[in-house]
């Protein structure tokens, strides 16, 4: 390692630099508190570490306990320090690399998947077609006039970034995502 790699104030480079950097699921168990999903952020931001998605709601009402999805990129080094991080928070429950629990199990990678809302203004040719697009993406119609179509779509978050590529050209107004939802295969709960 340089002097400008330990200056830089990121953990990305505290990793033996042999390692290279790889996308994982994290699913974290915590009180569902105030101030809570604070603390699990800020100990992201404040060691230089990215969230590429972040989903988090109540699962457990009686347990009043919320379940945090992210992805984060690192190496594996970096990530299990992640993991390590997380686990001492309080309150904080369990903490699942669900993408190293995949691959335990014999998987390729947990299933995950968004959802988005995608509003398309068009008339004509252009309102017929994306019509037709969205009918072959599975997505549905939540809101239309004769001015507009809000879609509903499922799925891959490489499903939903191609259905908004070919809606572009068609009127594409607005976007609004989820993060990840992510569980692995099998009947073991997290």
């Amino acid at each position: 390692m340089n002097a400008q790699n330990l200056a830089s104030g990121s953990a990305y480079f505290i990793a033996k630099e042999t390692e290279l950097p790889v996308t994982t699921v994290l699913s974290v168990l915590v009180d569902n508190e105030p101030g809570v999903l604070a603390r699990v952020i800020g100990l992201f931001s404040g060691r230089g570490y990215n969230i590429e998605s972040l989903t988090v709601s109540e699962t457990e009402h009686e347990q009043h306990l919320s379940r945090i999805t992210i992805v984060t990129r690192g190496t594996p080094h970096v990530l299990d320090q992640i993991r390590h991080q997380l686990e001492r928070i309080v309150p904080v429950h369990r903490v699942v690399d669900l993408s190293v629990r995949a691959d335990e199990l014999g998987h390729e990678k947990p299933i995950q998947r968004e959802l988005a809302l995608v509003k398309v203004a068009g008339l004509g040719e252009h309102r017929n077609e994306a019509l037709r697009l969205a009918d072959a993406f599975h997505a549905k119609v939540t809101d239309a006039t004769t001015e507009h179509f809000i879609f509903e779509i499922t799925g891959k978050g490489s499903k939903i970034d191609q259905f908004i590529a070919i809606m572009k050209p068609l009127g594409l107004v607005e976007i609004c995502r989820t993060g990840v939802a992510a569980m692995n295969r099998g009947p073991l709960g997290m």
